[in-house]
């Protein structure tokens, strides 16, 4: 059982407090260096993004904006309008415009959602990603379904179908795959569940870590929006920070029925993007960018399922299985998840996340992202070891 220091347990209980204020969040890493300056971090496997894709994000801002001098213009004048940039998005996903409303990251456009259109009662999937339960309104009733641990809570499609008509809402929530257990519905049972909940008004489906799934050995892109078109209750809700490895921009869309876009965009949201996320979403709509994003796409992807079967070797823990860049882990030693983050973190550098906060997860449970190849080796070594230290 993975136990602290005296020296570990007084650095721990500064972790601690830091992650209390960040509530059911985790503190920034900026954060963690700026209050712990005795920590030296060498991997974030907190944060979920792809290091492949910043790095070519990067290489086209040098080339297209640093080494031009056209970075002066993207950082001093206004950006365009919140439907304009809808028009190039949907020159990207072949939506038409007025199905889109941009966010300042998906977080804003969740929000915007939840407050909006999210009434008396609204099913959300547990575990899952916290905002979905605490941006509800306080007039609207959050009903949760239980996901099966004992079946690695992989969604069973007419349960949750029977689940659904029983409470009668007007909302449900679907992320798919779902965080933190990278949980992922198949494109034909999505259907079965939109053809079987056309009474229920918003079925909001999350697809913020769709481009980590795949049906087919070429790791094929797979997405929500083409049933959009035909189910007209489904909104999907796109981030664009982990695929493309660009949090720190803000980037992030919904598409969803004209008529809620118009209701948005009547309620503010007129310049909520930024200069350097409007030149994101213009180089989205690059072939050449999205040649080279492909390559980099798949390359992660084979890496990060490589570091989930290396992971799944170690005998203390219990990985679960994940078609998103991150993997749900049980401790099965003993150990808290608390004092594995921390150990972690102090000992190794290495930055992952506690679930303890999250609802509907009963155990020891810790979300490990994966990095690149390499700082999938320190992560994978580092967890050796801290066992290793455990047992000696």
């Amino acid at each position: 059982m993975i136990k602290l220091n005296l020296d570990e347990q007084k650095i721990a209980s500064k972790i601690k407090r830091l992650k209390d204020a960040a509530g059911s969040h985790s503190p920034s890493i900026f954060t963690i260096c700026e209050k712990l300056s005795e920590l030296n971090i060498k991997v974030d496997a907190c944060f979920l993004s792809n290091p492949y894709a910043t790095e070519l994000f990067l290489d086209y801002l040098k080339k297209d904006l640093i080494d031009t001098n056209k970075l002066k213009d993207v950082l001093e004048f206004y950006p365009s309008q919140n439907g304009v940039i809808a028009d190039v998005i949907s020159k990207s996903i072949d939506v038409d415009s007025k199905n889109i409303f941009v966010g300042n990251g998906a977080i804003e456009v969740i929000q915007a959602v939840m407050h909006n259109f999210v009434e008396k009662r609204v099913i959300v999937n547990i575990p899952t990603f916290s905002s979905y339960y605490e941006f509800a309104r306080d007039d609207t009733e959050v009903i949760y379904y239980q996901l099966n641990k004992d079946e690695n809570f992989k969604l069973d499609t007419q349960s949750y179908v029977n689940f659904v008509k029983s409470k009668n809402p007007d909302s449900v929530v679907i992320i798919n795959p779902n965080n933190p257990n990278g949980g992922y519905i198949k494109y034909k049972d999505l259907r079965f569940i939109l053809n079987n909940l056309k009474e229920v008004k918003n079925i909001i489906i999350d697809e913020s870590f769709i481009h980590f799934a795949f049906e087919d050995s070429e790791y094929s892109l797979i997405s929500a929006t083409e049933l959009f078109k035909e189910f007209s209750n489904v909104i999907v809700i796109k981030s664009l920070s982990k695929d493309f490895g660009i949090a720190g921009i803000r980037a992030g869309y919904g598409v969803m029925d004209q008529y809620k876009v118009a209701k948005l965009l009547k309620n503010g949201y007129l310049w909520n993007s930024s200069g350097l996320s409007e030149y994101f979403f213009r180089l989205y709509n690059r072939s050449d960018f999205f040649k080279e994003y492909e390559e980099v796409r798949k390359k992660y992807i084979a890496h990060a399922q490589e570091f989930f079967d290396e992971l799944s070797k170690i005998p203390q823990i219990k990985v679960y299985p994940s078609m998103a860049n991150f993997a749900l882990i049980e401790l099965l030693d003993g150990s808290t998840s608390a004092n594995f983050v921390s150990k972690m973190l102090i000992k190794y550098g290495v930055y992952t996340r506690t679930c303890s906060d999250k609802i509907g997860l009963n155990g020891e449970f810790i979300r490990i992202a994966a990095r690149s190849q390499k700082e999938n080796e320190i992560i994978v070594k580092a967890i050796r070891e801290i066992f290793k230290d455990d047992i000696a």
